[in-house]
């Protein structure tokens, strides 16, 4: 139950109980006052010198039935106004006890709003919007400092995701500037009729590292990119993301590759998607075994799109499962030195789809390899 349905009961019942004790205080002082008031004898008999006066024709006796008559009549009328009064009493008291739920209820959504108002603006809050506040205004109460608070909380958020960006902007520039110039010096050493073997062979391994830190810049501006808020959304075709993504790799001989795309449309940043699949299918060709396969499967699930890569391979521990979507993380240690990967690949898919609202699972797959599975939400339209 919400808060203001338990407010609502909680007022309902104290009302209840204060107004059932305060009848029960009543009808036992009703009690009192009848008894006091109409418990007297109609007729006064007196004693004087030992005996009774008595009046012409024997009046004591009729006094004394007649009194008798009376008693009867006043406490069979006396039941009747008090069992009148406790049925009448207990109406009420239903009556005003619903009546006190509702304006509990009432109330209670009343003093709840500006609660509403936190949720609704924390709720809505982005990257894109982290510049608006709540400003709830009000009275010095708990429930504004709780405003308060979480408004302070949203300028040290905006000063961080600034500071963020800002980084992310100049790291991109300072790191790749000077990789561009180390590449164009060797490619221009290696174009060199004058410079000797050894020079070029040098150039060469130089040019292969310089390479693998262009890749491992761009892997790492990229993650932190992907970590934010998507700054581009719009209808994406999983089956064209998965095609684009298997024309682009270039496979070995003797690796067969096959897709099965069936229609599945989501919602999203068409490029980060793009290199999401890249990403997959790039990894499920390096991390093959000779004359291997890769199986590339677009398609709907429950109503949810997916795109499911999977490769034939070592197998994989299921408990290493959980380590390869974390960055610079490999299953063996023959991977930490490759110079054709940095590890980023499955933790960029991660992270791409983290921003997208999905879900990602990779499951071993019988005899080796992986079977990885990204499950994305469905278009606003579908």
């Amino acid at each position: 139950m919400s808060v203001r349905t338990r407010l609502s009961i909680v007022y309902g019942t104290l009302f209840l109980i204060s107004a059932g004790l305060l009848v029960g205080v009543t009808y036992l002082l009703t009690v009192r006052a009848i008894d006091s008031t109409l418990g007297k004898p109609l007729v006064q008999v007196t004693y004087e010198r030992g005996g009774i006066e008595t009046g012409p024709g024997g009046q004591v006796n009729m006094l004394a039935t007649a009194q008798r008559e009376v008693d009867s009549a006043l406490v069979a009328r006396k039941e009747a106004v008090l069992d009148n009064l406790l049925r009448s009493s207990v109406l009420l008291i239903i009556a005003l006890g619903l009546l006190a739920v509702i304006i509990g209820y009432v109330m209670a959504g009343r003093m709840l709003r500006p609660l509403h108002t936190v949720t609704e603006t924390a709720r809505r809050l982005s990257e894109s919007t982290l510049h608006e506040r709540i400003a709830l205004k009000g009275p010095q109460d708990e429930i504004k400092d709780l405003a308060d608070t979480f408004d302070r909380m949203l300028d040290r958020l905006h000063r961080a995701f600034d500071a963020q960006r800002r980084f992310v902007a100049n790291a991109s520039h300072e790191l790749r500037t000077p990789l561009t110039i180390n590449r164009t010096v060797l490619e221009v050493a290696l174009a060199g009729r004058r410079n000797p073997p050894e020079t070029k062979a040098l150039a060469e391994v130089l040019l292969g590292n310089t390479a693998r830190h262009e890749r491992l810049i761009e892997g790492l501006l990229l993650l932190a990119r992907t970590e934010r808020e998507l700054a581009t959304a719009a209808p994406v075709s999983l089956p064209d993301v998965a095609r684009t993504a298997v024309d682009q790799i270039e496979t070995p001989d003797g690796l067969e590759v096959s897709a099965e795309l069936r229609a599945a449309e989501t919602f999203g940043d068409p490029v980060l998607l793009e290199r999401c699949a890249v990403n997959l299918v790039e990894n499920a060709v390096k991390y093959n075994v000779p004359d291997g396969r890769v199986e590339v499967v677009t398609g709907r699930e429950d109503g949810a799109p997916f795109l499911r890569v999977s490769n034939t391979g070592r197998p994989v521990p299921p408990y290493e499962i959980g380590r390869i979507f974390e960055p610079f993380r490999r299953l063996r240690g023959d991977r930490t030195g490759s110079a054709e990967g940095a590890g980023l690949g499955l933790s960029i898919v991660a992270a791409v789809v983290r921003a997208h609202g999905g879900t990602v699972q990779a499951v071993p797959r019988d005899g080796g390899g992986l079977i990885v599975t990204l499950r994305l939400p469905a278009p606003p339209s579908a």
